[in-house]
């Protein structure tokens, strides 16, 4: 916006200084760069380059937009609609975390409450940086959290290199893997003889998890006409508990098989904040489909609206399933496995283990460090290496600057 030109070089020289440390060349970073003030205006798109020589000359050629007033309400939907999307590079439904931050030099002329909160909803975790202009209340309603909204008196006080910022601030440390597992178990009556196999199954899982250190969370929902919670995510805190549970499980039997039904109810009830769920925190959320017949209802809206809120499903069929519709439930087609019959899980057990660890994605948050500046450190540890869509957002009305990084896949 006009509040932001003598602070744009600044903010242009800092986007420059977080692409030089990320690995694009090799497609594990992606970068989109937004501009605004009463509109937003996309500079480039998560899939618009492919190296990271083509994304620095064209943020080094950015021009500031100017204009007012400065809507950050519509520039953040303007994210959720346009730029977090498929179809624009985003990689959340690969379970890739979606990372935005924003640079913001002036108070919102539009509420920013409801796209705020549907970013949160669509899982992107969201860090805010301010200036002395900035509405530190505004800023801390968008943020993820409160401690995710950071402040410098000026622009031209962003530090000379992300490394600077560990010095003077914030860190951005990567936590141990993380993972909300869901068991989806086909209870109806044509599943009564598999059911213990399918029951050991699950333990099984349960036992390679971590779940006494709160890494790991699980529950389990069996299903024929209508769903049953046997248990949430947030229920047990200790492996022990889940698996006493696991073991006592009954079969619960009933028709038809409503599998639409049950993925509704899921998305509605289970993958929630108040059921255990940590879908908001970047955590990824993983659902395990073990069905043994065809739906009466249609499975078609409800696997999507899975997918749209990134959850990652895996299937597993019998002999008696539809494999053209566990496909559809599946995150991915090669995410749709299949027995003869439910006691011949062990047999895919080893597949479908070596498949689910591969999603071993960490969440990362802002540790402080220090008074004065705050500072990123986008650099993985651990597990793998860090995969991350960064979409830095410039909006530009007062001085604003979204810096969006749209993900984060290790």
């Amino acid at each position: 916006s006009d509040g932001t030109r003598s602070g744009f070089p600044a903010m242009r020289d800092f986007v420059q200084r977080v692409v030089e440390t990320l690995s694009v060349d090799d497609n594990k970073d992606r970068v989109s760069v937004v501009q605004y003030s009463r509109d937003p205006a996309v500079q480039f798109y998560l899939n618009t380059y492919k190296t990271k020589g083509e994304i620095l000359d064209t943020v080094r050629g950015l021009r500031h937009k100017g204009g007012r007033p400065l809507n950050t309400g519509a520039a953040l939907q303007h994210l959720r609609d346009n730029v977090f999307t498929a179809s624009a590079g985003s990689r959340r439904q690969e379970g890739v975390p979606q990372l935005l931050i924003v640079l913001s030099g002036g108070r919102s002329f539009d509420s920013v409450d409801a796209p705020a909160s549907a970013l949160k909803d669509l899982g992107v975790i969201t860090y805010t940086i301010g200036s002395r202009a900035s509405d530190s209340s505004e800023l801390q309603k968008i943020a993820h959290e409160p401690s995710h909204a950071l402040s410098v008196s000026e622009f031209t006080d962003l530090p000379d290199t992300p490394y600077h910022y560990h010095t003077h601030g914030v860190f951005y440390r990567r936590h141990p893997s993380r993972r909300d597992v869901v068991f989806l178990l086909d209870g109806s009556d044509g599943t009564r003889s598999g059911f213990p196999a399918m029951r050991d199954f699950v333990q099984r899982v349960v036992e390679t998890l971590s779940v006494d250190d709160n890494k790991d969370r699980v529950s389990v929902v069996q299903y024929s006409r209508d769903p049953a919670v046997q248990f949430y995510l947030n229920t047990y805190k200790t492996k022990g508990e889940i698996l006493d549970t696991v073991r006592g499980l009954r079969h619960k039997g009933g028709r038809p098989l409503n599998t639409g039904a049950a993925l509704q109810h899921l998305r509605d009830n289970v993958f929630t904040a108040s059921a255990g769920s940590r879908r908001q925190e970047g955590v990824p959320q993983l659902l395990i489909v073990l069905s043994g017949g065809r739906s009466f209802d249609s499975v078609d809206a409800p696997a999507s609206a899975l997918k749209d809120l990134g959850v990652i499903t895996y299937t597993i069929g019998s002999r008696a399933s539809d494999s053209s519709e566990l496909q559809k439930i599946a995150h991915e087609p090669s995410h749709a496995l299949s027995v003869s019959e439910f006691t011949d899980l062990p047999d895919v057990q080893e597949q479908f283990s070596s498949v689910i660890n591969k999603v071993l994605v960490s969440t990362t948050h802002m540790t402080p460090t220090g008074p004065g500046k705050k500072m990123i450190d986008f650099k993985g540890q651990g597990y793998g290496q860090m995969i991350c869509d960064f979409s830095f957002r410039l909006h530009i009305i007062t001085t604003h600057m979204v810096c969006q990084v749209s993900s984060c896949n290790f």
